[in-house]
């Protein structure tokens, strides 16, 4: 399914200015500091603009800010500053701006979560009659399932800078010394009995990392794809909340054994970047996680394990498939003074040339992957690929609702709930589970205290439980 606000609300609206910041994440942005990199502050004497871009750390989006000089030989009359913060922050400023019109940013790093609702609201440009006008641009390069999910009634309002699915990554030496064979979809069974097998604390070695920090884009993303092929959900179709049901208990005590059981120490302070640390210096047989890890896990710069690692589908229990489906992208908000500037700079860094400039200039190891599909032809890249190009474009190809979900729901999304409120409700159940990964508490009380922050929320859906 193709992420889409809600319609049943009972407001009738996707998403709310008044929402957004009543959760809190207006709080603070007046007083919050901006990271600046690149030219000086303030808009340049003559015809030159000043464009700010608000960013989330991470090493592809440094890596584009090393290159910013291509940028300014090709576009002299822009000046660009980098408002770049850690993920949580991120989020949490580039939402207080959008939502409240405050108008700091001309580019802003969103995701598929974000993207659709805030179309709907208005709140984003519609990019179309900027890639029209871009020559060499090719939307339709993009991944299609990425593409999809960031559009709004066929119009795409923010486009991807990487996109990935999930899967299984695995150390092939281990499996062999051990004789063991992963398929290439195993089930979490299977991947219980392999971590049983493989875990050798006394060599540094866990059976399996799995996320444990609380936050809905940490513990929960891996777990909710769990959830969903155990048959679990967050709603039912009417909004009733289910977060108490037999398949939802199933599915969490099966991941918080598994990763209390044979997962790595001081996993419930664990999230992607611990897990990817702990995997590519050799600290783990298994890793259930985004596929976009393979920028860290087959870079020699950076792995010990390079060329050691196999990656199988995501488990499976109930359903057919179980990846998930994100995006990292960029948007223009409706408020912006400079428009064309920052398209400029968005169609700079999302074109297809600039992935090659990322392997010429740096390494063809570190391109961001998952959002366009020539990327996956440039022969330098598809030799290094070659191990997982397919279950990444397979994983991404397949996940929908259709394929990962036994039962509907009235929300979009696979690792995340697809309402404005989910930033808040998911935090707190990630708190939840996150105290039951750390032996704080047991599952049934993280889930009955979960199941009571979701019920708050299904009543402004119009549920009368």
């Amino acid at each position: 399914m193709t992420p889409h606000p809600p319609s049943s609300r009972s407001s009738g609206s996707a998403l709310s200015r008044r929402t957004l910041l009543g959760a809190g994440f207006g709080a603070g942005l007046g007083a919050a500091t901006l990271g600046l990199n690149g030219c000086a502050t303030g808009t340049a004497a003559g015809t030159r603009e000043t464009i700010v871009v608000a960013i989330v750390s991470n090493p592809q989006m440094q890596d584009a800010m090393g290159l910013i000089d291509h940028f300014r030989a090709a576009h002299p009359d822009v000046d660009v500053r980098f408002v770049s913060l850690p993920e949580n922050e991120a989020r949490a400023k580039i939402t207080a701006s959008v939502a409240s019109g405050g108008g700091e940013f001309d580019v802003v790093m969103i995701s598929n979560y974000e993207t659709p609702m805030w179309s709907a609201n208005g709140w984003l440009t519609d990019l179309e009659p900027y890639i029209a006008e871009t020559r060499g641009y090719d939307a339709e390069d993009f991944i299609p399932t990425i593409r999809e999910a960031l559009s709004h009634e066929g119009r795409q309002h923010s486009v991807p800078f990487y996109g990935e699915s999930s899967f299984l990554a695995y150390r092939r030496d281990l499996f062999e010394a051990a004789g063991l064979e992963m398929p290439r979809q195993p089930t979490w069974d299977q991947v219980r009995e392999f971590a049983a097998e493989l875990h050798a604390p006394e060599d540094g070695v866990s059976g399996v990392a799995l996320r444990g920090l609380a936050g809905w884009g940490e513990v929960l993303a891996p777990l909710n794809t769990v959830v969903n092929t155990f048959g679990g959900r967050w709603f039912d179709m009417d909004w009733r909340p289910m977060l108490d049901s037999p398949e939802v208990h199933e599915a969490v005590s099966t991941y918080v054994d598994t990763v209390r059981t044979w997962g790595q120490p001081g996993a419930a302070t664990s999230g992607f970047g611990d897990c990817l640390t702990r995997v590519s210096q050799g600290n783990a047989a298994m890793w259930y996680d985004a596929s976009s890890m393979v920028s860290g896990i087959e870079n020699p710069a950076s792995s010990t394990v390079v060329g050691d690692v196999g990656y199988a589908l995501a488990p499976v229990m109930e359903s057919n498939h179980a990846g998930w489906l994100y995006a990292w992208s960029l948007a223009i908000p409706e408020t912006s003074q400079h428009k064309q500037a920052a398209w400029d700079f968005i169609s700079w860094m999302t074109h297809p040339d600039y992935f090659r400039l990322v392997g010429e200039e740096l390494s063809w190891e570190v391109l961001p992957p998952g959002s366009r599909q020539s990327t996956y032809e440039i022969p330098e890249y598809a030799a290094l690929a070659e191990n997982y190009a397919e279950p990444t474009l397979y994983s991404m190809d397949h996940a929908t609702q259709e394929n990962c979900m036994l039962h509907e729901v009235p929300y979009p999304g696979l690792q995340f709930v697809g309402i404005p409120e989910f930033q808040d409700v998911g935090t707190r159940v990630a708190q939840q589970i996150s105290a039951a990964v750390a032996g704080r508490q047991s599952v049934d009380e993280a889930l009955s205290q979960s199941q009571t922050f979701a019920e708050s929320v299904a009543r402004t859906y119009g549920w009368e439980g």
